[in-house]
């Protein structure tokens, strides 16, 4: 593979789980795009707030639409950043590395370093990341009537396949 190289998604899954005292809730969503830049060693993913599926309830999906990540106000989130280490796109197979930028959620950016596993095939990376959200970073409050429902740290999982983008 040339370092000049941009690698696009092919498919993409963010998925979270909040597992409070009284209540687990899952969702998912595909509605992603993003890329990686190997000349430039950036890498950018951004999903639409507005396609999380699989809560428990419909009540439930509105309510985290509405009153947690308010997608009318803010409907992307996103995470752009530099490999700051660990990456050689021409070793074919498993890589562990760390990606240094901004993790943008309702609105309020954060500097993090994320770990994540890519596997270099011959004509895509597909690549997978796991890491935890304290909501109160990105000004996402949780009503005292239902504290018991929601924690107040998300678990986040990313996961997909990259293909060469072609001029």
């Amino acid at each position: 593979m040339a370092q000049g190289q941009t690698y696009i998604f092919k498919k993409a899954e963010v998925s979270f789980v909040s597992e409070a005292p009284l209540e687990v809730i899952k969702a998912k969503n595909s509605d992603i795009s993003g890329a990686l830049d190997l000349q430039e060693k950036t890498f950018f993913v951004q999903i639409k707030n507005g396609g999380f599926t699989g809560f428990n309830s419909p009540l439930q999906q509105e309510h985290f639409f509405e009153n947690y990540l308010e997608v009318h106000k803010h409907p992307k989130s996103y995470f752009k950043g530099k490999i700051i280490d660990g990456f050689d796109p021409n070793i074919p197979g498993i890589q562990q590395i760390r990606i240094k930028g901004l993790l943008h959620i309702h609105g309020v950016d954060q500097e993090r370093i994320v770990r994540v596993e890519v596997n270099v095939g011959p004509k895509t990376i597909t690549f997978k990341s796991a890491f935890s959200v304290p909501l109160s970073e990105h000004q996402i409050s949780i009503p005292r009537i239902v504290h018991e429902k929601i924690a107040e740290e998300i678990k986040i999982n990313v996961q997909g396949e990259l293909y060469l983008k072609v001029p």
